[in-house]
């Protein structure tokens, strides 16, 4: 049985560029690919459960409502789809606010078709959250401020700290680093399994803290 997943964007040529991509893979379905996020809700709404999509992909740019907002109501009608952000941005503000949304993961449009079907069977078959190794690198910049001295101790920051294991820390550097799952498993001697729990409970970490901690420290850079 195939795959169902679904894509919104106002872009008409990323929605036929992400239409190829999916086309490559026999066991994929896109139930609908549509141009505003009305359109999606509204598609959403009128799905009978068997053309349900198991995973939506999400721009975040669009007219009101946009992506974040598409997620936030979506996530609390339709609780068993995994919503995954495609965009070009990749500032921590965006990122978080997707977080916070409830987003399940986060990759960048620029991805090529392989890395977006390990995204939907990350999601599906292990709960993993797929993450671009620019936005690890920018959760991993978040994290690495957390540590820096400051004036007066901040409890948020060091609760982010604390939240993340030495070995989150070091998978999260790896994907930073631009290596597959596959490739950190055999350099850690641990299973695919194991890797994408670790980066699930990441990305769940962050999604914890994301609503005060997170999204403060975010706005937290250098003068």
């Amino acid at each position: 049985m195939a795959i169902r997943i679904a894509f919104v964007d106002d872009s008409k040529v990323n929605r036929n560029t992400f239409g190829q991509k999916v086309q490559l893979f026999d066991d994929l379905e896109i139930v609908f690919n549509v141009a505003d996020g009305d359109e999606c809700l509204k598609q959403l709404k009128e799905s009978p459960e068997a053309k349900m999509p198991q995973v939506l992909f999400v721009d975040l740019e669009m007219e009101p409502p946009n992506g974040i907002q598409v997620i936030q109501v979506a996530k609390v009608l339709y609780p068993r789809i995994f919503f995954i952000v495609l965009t070009v941005f990749d500032d921590e503000e965006k990122i978080f606010e997707a977080i916070q949304a409830g987003a399940d993961g986060y990759l960048m449009k620029d991805e090529n078709a392989i890395e977006l079907r390990n995204a939907i069977t990350n999601c599906l078959e292990q709960g993993g959250a797929p993450m671009s190794p620019a936005i690890a690198r920018k959760a991993l910049e978040l994290l690495s401020r957390s540590t820096a001295p400051v004036a007066k101790p901040n409890p948020s920051l060091s609760l982010i700290d604390e939240r993340l294991s030495d070995r989150e820390k070091e998978i999260l550097q790896q994907i930073v680093n631009g290596f597959s799952p596959k490739q950190i498993a055999e350099q850690l001697w641990i299973s695919v399994f194991t890797v994408r729990k670790h980066i699930a409970n990441i990305y769940g970490k962050l999604h914890v803290n994301s609503n005060n901690q997170i999204l403060a420290l975010a706005h937290k850079k250098p003068k």
